[in-house]
């Protein structure tokens, strides 16, 4: 486990990890920059990743960022001064989707507090949540076309299938912002809060995964991370072998008793 204390106390780590309990607690630390992903963010988070496969009783990341804003996308700065913008980008890109990838593979719910602006690679971020509580005065842009470049960070992936394509499209192609409730309205977000209450609504939500039946709820969101990649019948054969396997497990079994008991107990 990564030193959260530790962590907290180096203004320069611009990623933080504390696991409490069965909650990973995953944040983004550049206020200053509205937690610009570069170079050094983007190897932090995939260290982070890392760290949460590596724990066994995890059951629930909580994805939150300090600041104003959770995230206005790539640090253009940093993409501005690279001697080789192409390779710099290129280098960035692939370390937050080798991170993405795992995280998505990951049979862990995933709980994002967002506030202020989610841009590009930060709406990545917000897709590659399960669950989004966001503030009232959040907002939402694809932003890649602002600067000349095209979606990363699983946005091309994840919007079409959160919103619909024709509202990816819109989305994309007029770097339209969206703003908290038409997000509520497009399935991007599950519910808007008051910003004072964000950090607490966002704890509730994963303690009350946390408290529930862990392993059907991490296994079911992986069946649904993983669908597009695959036919019918591969997802059938998944489905087939993660239920059988969750049934053999005590907690279902358990479950289950208990439910047939309280059948019988009603008749």
């Amino acid at each position: 486990m990564i030193d959260s204390a530790a962590c907290r106390g180096a203004a320069d780590t611009p990623i933080l990890l504390d696991i409490v309990g069965p909650v990973a607690h995953l944040v983004l630390n550049r206020p200053e920059r509205s937690n610009a992903i570069g170079l050094a963010t983007a190897r932090h988070f995939a260290r982070a990743i890392a760290e949460i496969e590596r724990s066994p009783h995890v059951e629930v990341i909580l994805l939150r960022a300090e600041g104003a804003n959770f995230c206005v996308g790539g640090d253009v700065g940093e993409m501005a001064a690279a001697s080789d913008t192409g390779a710099f980008i290129a280098e960035l890109a692939d370390e937050m989707h080798r991170a993405l990838t795992r995280l998505a593979a990951l049979a862990i719910p995933v709980v994002a507090a967002v506030q202020g602006a989610a841009a590009g690679a930060g709406l990545g971020l917000v897709l590659a949540a399960d669950l989004v509580i966001c503030t009232e005065s959040a907002r939402f842009r694809t932003a890649y076309s602002g600067v000349g470049l095209s979606p990363d960070c699983g946005v091309s992936y994840w919007l079409p299938r959160t919103v619909g394509t024709g509202r990816a499209l819109q989305m994309l192609l007029s770097n339209k912002m969206i703003d908290a409730n038409t997000a509520w309205e497009w399935g991007m977000v599950s519910s808007i809060v008051p910003p004072s209450e964000l950090e607490d609504q966002a704890m509730l939500v994963a303690a009350s995964l946390a408290a529930a039946s862990s392993s059907a709820l991490g296994e079911a969101r992986r069946l649904v991370r993983s669908v597009a990649d695959r036919t019918l019948g591969e997802q059938l054969d998944d489905e087939a072998l993660t239920i059988a396997r969750l049934a053999g497990g005590a907690e279902a079994r358990g479950r289950i008793a208990s439910f047939v008991g309280e059948r019988r107990a009603a008749r």
